[in-house]
């Protein structure tokens, strides 16, 4: 089970800065079990806007806030319909991965990025020596996030997670968010009338949510405080700490571009099957760039697009990309982008075949769930879970198990 957090909130696409919505929910109404094992929450969504507020201040009193900080935070705070709005706004993750990937990687994004490494490159060097995370991975971020700090999100940060943790889509993940909040401005962190960022709470540069900033927030530049909105290498750097807190292996890669025999067992691709390395390149499977960036390591096998299309082993620091942000799309992206901005030549696209339309998509998850299989709803957006169900369909009725859905699937079923 991922942790009840989500720790990114405005994503820019391509050279333009228009600031859009995370991925970090393609699949999150999924986890229908996963909401039913959380402790019982202390505040009850929904209701009377006032109501709320006045029991999530009470709440937090209870959970150890001083009762003026408390007070403070909870006076001002409204409900915000654009916060609600945008949350509902998911769908440019119903894109493919080569679609995605070409219109969020620009060859200007890019350059900005290097000149950002070299700019920075004191801070990158230390955060590689003591945290182990690349830059490659921190620079994809930032650029993903907020276009390397020039869009922040211009919501008030309180008012975002208040109005999140009354919506009934997702309280358990926003309320701990809101007393972590409480506990942030007593501390200095943020100011409840001022402070902005993303819609969905995040701050700075990388766009951290409070509870993150509490655990993994640095005062890298040294001047006494933590600032996440003007400090580069203090939003870097606690970037980095949280990665690790999160579980990223020192010094390893995390997605290499390989090239696939047409022979290849398709049913053995996908997160849910790690091997070794060598068993891979047993099966004819070799790196597409020079040699393999884990050779000694385990790794899955990704196919975004199918067996026709671009193909990748994912070493075990991918997986902590679904810790950062749970969308399949996003995740893989972002990876891939980390990699270009450490060389990696531009991934070979293939021919994929054809793939689904949003409507086409419902349909299939619809299918899928009745004929058993927990794909998160229906929502139209390919993530891991309906990846999964579709492999395991595919194998039934004796198609290739690439994990990606066609029309001629569609059809099948």
């Amino acid at each position: 089970m991922t942790r009840p957090t989500l720790t990114l909130a405005a994503l820019t696409l391509g050279a333009a800065t228009t600031a859009l919505t995370p991925a970090a929910w393609a699949q999150q109404d999924a986890t229908a079990a996963e909401t039913d094992a959380q402790p019982p929450l202390a505040v009850q969504c929904g209701g009377d806007f006032a109501s709320f507020k006045a029991a999530a201040e009470e709440a937090a009193v209870a959970q150890g806030a001083d009762p003026a900080a408390a007070a403070r935070f909870f006076d001002g705070i409204r409900r915000d319909p654009e916060v609600i709005a945008a949350d509902r706004r998911q769908g440019v993750f119903q894109l493919p991965f080569i679609d995605f990937s070409r219109r969020l990687i620009s060859q200007a994004r890019i350059d900005r990025g290097q000149a950002m490494s070299d700019k920075w490159d004191d801070v990158f060097t230390a955060i590689e020596r003591d945290y182990g995370v690349s830059r490659g991975v921190l620079l994809a971020f930032w650029a993903f996030e907020t276009d390397y700090g020039a869009v922040q999100g211009d919501f008030n940060t309180a008012n975002a997670l208040v109005t999140l943790a009354h919506d009934c889509r997702r309280p358990e993940l926003f309320l701990p968010q809101v007393f972590a909040a409480i506990e942030l401005s007593q501390q200095g962190g943020m100011d409840p009338d001022t402070t902005t960022g993303a819609w969905a709470g995040e701050i700075g540069m990388v766009q951290m949510l409070p509870e993150d900033i509490l655990d993994n927030g640095v005062d890298a530049d040294g001047n006494g405080t933590v600032e996440l909105k003007t400090s580069a290498p203090d939003a870097l750097t606690s970037g980095a700490a949280m990665l690790r807190d999160l579980g990223w292996r020192a010094g390893e890669p995390w997605l290499e571009e390989v090239e696939v025999p047409d022979d290849l067992d398709w049913s053995r691709t996908g997160l849910d099957t790690t091997l070794p390395v060598a068993d891979w390149e047993a099966m004819g499977v070799t790196p597409r760039d020079g040699d393999w960036d884990g050779a000694d390591l385990s790794a899955s096998l990704l196919l975004p697009q199918g067996r026709k299309g671009p193909a990748f082993v994912a070493y075990p620091n991918f997986i902590v990309y679904f810790e950062w942000n749970q969308s399949f799309v996003y995740v893989a992206t972002a990876a891939y982008f980390a990699t270009r901005l450490e060389g990696a030549p531009v991934y070979d696209a293939g021919n994929p075949d054809p793939g689904l339309g949003e409507a086409q998509m419902i349909r299939l998850q619809e299918a899928l769930q009745a004929r058993g299989y927990d794909v998160g709803g229906a929502d139209g957006i390919l993530g891991e879970m309906t990846r999964e169900a579709v492999q395991a369909e595919q194998e039934k009725l004796g198609l290739p198990a690439d994990a990606w859905p066609t029309p001629a699937l569609l059809d099948r079923m």
